[in-house]
């Protein structure tokens, strides 16, 4: 399962799960409140059979001044339970019986542990139904994304042979003209057609698991080379030394070209783009528009731009985080944007 299908079974699951929970708790309150009850009742039961048949086993009893205060057959609690009760042959006194609040306490516990066993019974019933409903709910869904991605997938595949096509012509016909600016930005534009086809297949497919090590600094010369012809009023400069890492490098080219990219399309006129290594810290900042709300920059298909389609960010992030890279991003509107990556797990 993707990320966010796995997201979705979570959120469906506990959504459901807590409102199941919440409707057995107020069941099993309910049914503590009545059975409490029950027990209060019974006692009532046992202490007026004490007082008329004298069988009092665990009761406590006294013989107490009749006082208008003091109703006969009424439940009293202050601690332990107890009421007041005639005698048959003397109308001066009256006959409390008394039972004991650790007794009464006792009962209590015990029917705690029987709805406590219960509840947990019926918890985990609960947690299968959840688990079931979750799984059917999502069915739809999943064959759904199964069918987009297909359908994604052989679009970019039908892609390949009029790429390949164009570029195989571009190159002819420059062999036959020479060096020209106007194919020169045709082979570019391709490019980046390619680049999106490239990004469209990492999102569906994720990063490229096999590692190679190589020099940053050959990788960085090679795609400033390109975006300076892309984006001409921009000025790109490089201000770092040679490290050699380890990681797969299309998924690495492919992080450096996202960040680039965004640092050409949303500068300014005449803006400035600066790539610089600081220890393990390979930094890639620019002074263009900025953005709003740098913590969101990394969901899928959130974008402050018309341009776009808002998933760059994201597949930067997942490839980061599939190739053990750190990353964090600085932003200030209308003053620019710096991306850092950490390097240290991949030297």
């Amino acid at each position: 399962m993707k990320t966010y299908e796995i997201e979705s079974f979570l959120k469906s699951f506990l959504i459901f799960f807590v409102l199941l929970e919440v409707l057995l708790a107020i069941n099993f309150w309910h049914d503590y409140q009545v059975k409490k009850r029950e027990i209060e009742e019974k006692i009532q039961i046992e202490m007026k059979l004490c007082a008329y048949t004298v069988q009092c086993e665990g009761l406590r009893t006294d013989f107490v001044d009749k006082d208008k205060n003091k109703e006969k057959n009424i439940l009293y609690k202050d601690g332990d339970f107890y009421s007041y009760f005639s005698v048959p042959t003397v109308k001066k006194y009256l006959m409390k019986v008394v039972y004991p609040q650790q007794k009464y306490l006792d009962r209590l516990h015990r029917l705690e542990e029987r709805l406590q066993g219960k509840f947990l019974l019926y918890s985990l019933f609960a947690a299968l139904v959840s688990l079931l409903f979750s799984i059917y709910a999502l069915m739809p869904l999943h064959r759904a994304l199964r069918l987009n991605e297909e359908f994604v997938k052989d679009i970019l595949h039908d892609f390949n042979t009029p790429l390949s096509s164009m570029k195989i012509n571009l190159k002819l016909f420059k062999r036959e003209i020479g060096e020209n600016p106007k194919i020169e930005r045709l082979e570019n534009n391709i490019e980046s057609i390619m680049s999106l086809q490239n990004n469209l297949q990492t999102f569906l497919r994720g990063a490229l698991t096999q590692a190679e090590r190589f020099d940053i600094r050959s990788v960085i010369d090679d795609r400033i080379a390109y975006f300076k012809v892309l984006y001409p009023n921009i000025h790109f400069h490089v201000e770092l030394k040679s490290l050699m890492i380890k990681t797969n490098k299309d998924a690495f080219t492919r992080i450096v070209d996202n960040l680039l990219s965004n640092a050409g399309k949303y500068n300014k006129e005449s803006g400035q783009v600066l790539v610089s290594l600081d220890d393990m810290l390979l930094s890639i900042e620019d002074t263009g528009k900025g953005i709003e709300r740098p913590s969101k920059v990394f969901e899928r298909y959130y974008k402050e731009q018309d341009r776009g389609i808002g998933i760059g960010l994201h597949i930067v992030k997942k490839l980061c985080d599939e190739m053990h890279i750190g990353i964090r991003i600085k932003s200030k509107v209308h003053k620019g944007t710096k991306v850092i990556l950490n390097l240290s797990r991949v030297v």
